[in-house]
């Protein structure tokens, strides 16, 4: 018997290295961008791109380090990335724990071509020279 959650379309990320692979649902529930100063130091960016997938549906091969930090919010933010080459992973903290999600770095994935933001989150923090594009969500809070 076929499980229908095996069987349902996936894509697929990894780390710069490759030493950190996942595999998550084909479609995320949202795909966001954050400008918090937070995710620029971590990007190493103007901003960072989220794609939202439910957390017990992402799968994990390779062994992740953590940073916990404190985001914009003041509330508790978990960064996951490989420990061999730096790329960061994913998101997570209590409140995407409770709604059932994790944030993956959509850069990451092996595929982010069809990937069209939906919201701006902490767009007040966002580099003066990068506009925003016309359309979508902004917010300037988590």
């Amino acid at each position: 018997m076929t499980d229908t959650a095996d069987a349902a379309p996936r894509r697929t990320g990894s780390c710069l290295c490759g030493q950190v692979r996942y595999s998550v649902p084909a479609e995320p529930l949202t795909t966001a961008v954050c400008h918090c100063r937070d995710c620029q130091k971590q990007a190493g960016s103007a901003l960072s791109v989220l794609a939202v997938f439910p957390r017990d549906a992402v799968q994990f091969e390779g062994v992740l380090s953590c940073f916990r930090g404190q985001g914009s919010s003041g509330k508790a933010v978990l960064r996951h990335f490989c420990g061999q080459c730096g790329s960061p992973i994913y998101s997570d903290s209590d409140t995407m724990a409770e709604r059932g999600i994790l944030a993956i770095k959509a850069g990451t994935l092996d595929d982010v071509g069809d990937l069209q933001p939906a919201v701006h989150y902490w767009a007040s923090s966002r580099q003066t020279w990068l506009p925003l594009p016309d359309g979508g969500t902004v917010k300037n809070q988590e």
